[in-house]
């Protein structure tokens, strides 16, 4: 389960690294086209970068909160499932009690 949780994030920053640089030859391409100015690229492409990063550290926060989430639910279930194990136990032990009361021999055979 971390292993897929991984192969999310890392596909998370290739595709923003895939996206970073088709920005960077967009702006290159506007600039080249004297479409755009080298400060306004410059400026676009730090904007760009900053957005990116700031988007990319919700989503990392939004996942860590879901993933936290899903080990309290599964921790909650198993502290239950324990819960009644423990319950059922109790229940046996408390029978075999009462059955070596009535008759030792028997039980220990």
């Amino acid at each position: 389960m971390i292993d897929a949780i991984k192969k999310v994030m890392l596909a998370g920053v290739g595709a923003a690294a895939m996206s970073a640089e088709k920005a960077e030859k967009a702006l290159s391409e506007l600039v080249e086209k004297g479409k755009l100015s080298a400060t306004d690229a410059k400026d676009a492409a730090k904007k760009l970068a900053d957005e990116g990063k700031q988007e990319f550290e919700e989503a990392s926060k939004s996942l860590e909160e879901r993933f936290d989430s899903m080990l309290k639910k599964l921790g909650r279930g198993q502290a239950e499932r324990i819960e009644s194990l423990e319950t059922k136990l109790a229940a046996v032990e408390a029978r075999l009690a009462a059955l070596e009361k009535e008759s030792p021999a028997k039980v220990a055979d």
